[in-house]
């Protein structure tokens, strides 16, 4: 499966994102948040509708800067919402959590760690017989190269890590700290921050389709200029 990894549009589509998409074969796309630039809800289902024209499915969780009303515009559009939900595809668990654990600028979507963590760990739990197992959160984990600041600091979430050490997902794609774009890992989970799309940053996430001697299956990542 080949998943193309975006996050923090803030309100537009990267005009390089259209000429990509109509010249590459993608299986999935993947939103990890801040859709829109603190609203309003409805451009939210106008950017998803729009790309939802590629007839490409996507699958999508509002970021902090999201506003609260945009739930019910992600239950509406070409997008399917798994914000605090889980799917599959095929041999693929996808569970997601939008928003972010406090910031100090008191945004829309902000949740307490404890709350990050019993939502998550319902989630995960549900999954944990799956193939390949996702997470999608706009947040990046603690102390890794995804929620590092420009001055060092890490501001990624400490429940998201603790949730992905118990779990041990394949794969974390998350979004929110615009210059943290990156490929870390957390034990055997391998973390995408895609960058800021509005900026033109993306990245293509390849699943082999054959599952590895160890019960794995291959996944290897490209970023992606528009």
């Amino acid at each position: 499966m080949k998943i193309l990894a975006i996050s923090d549009l803030h309100g537009k589509i990267h005009p390089g994102l259209d000429n990509y998409l109509k010249n590459n074969k993608i299986d999935l796309i993947v939103i990890s948040g801040d859709i829109t630039h603190f609203g309003p809800p409805e451009l939210a289902q106008d950017l998803l509708d729009q790309m939802g024209s590629y007839n490409i499915p996507i699958i999508a969780i509002p970021g902090n800067c999201d506003p609260q009303g945009i739930h019910v515009c992600l239950e509406n559009c070409k997008a399917l919402n798994v914000h605090a939900k889980s799917l599959s595809l095929k041999n693929i668990a996808i569970c997601g959590f939008g928003g972010s654990n406090p910031t100090p600028f008191d945004t829309p979507i902000e949740f307490g760690e404890v709350e990050i963590y019993e939502e998550l760990d319902k989630l995960l739990l549900e999954m944990k017989d799956q193939d390949v197992k996702i997470l999608i959160t706009h947040a990046p984990p603690y102390n890794t190269q995804a929620d590092k600041l420009f001055t060092g600091e890490h501001v990624g979430s400490k429940s998201i890590r603790e949730i992905i050490e118990k779990y041990k997902p394949d794969l974390n794609i998350c979004g929110h700290i615009h210059e943290a774009q990156s490929v870390d890992t957390i034990l055997k989970t391998i973390v995408v921050n895609p960058g800021q799309l509005s900026d033109g940053s993306a990245c293509l996430i390849n699943i082999g389709d054959e599952e590895l001697e160890n019960g794995t299956y291959a996944i290897d990542s490209k970023f992606i200029k528009l």
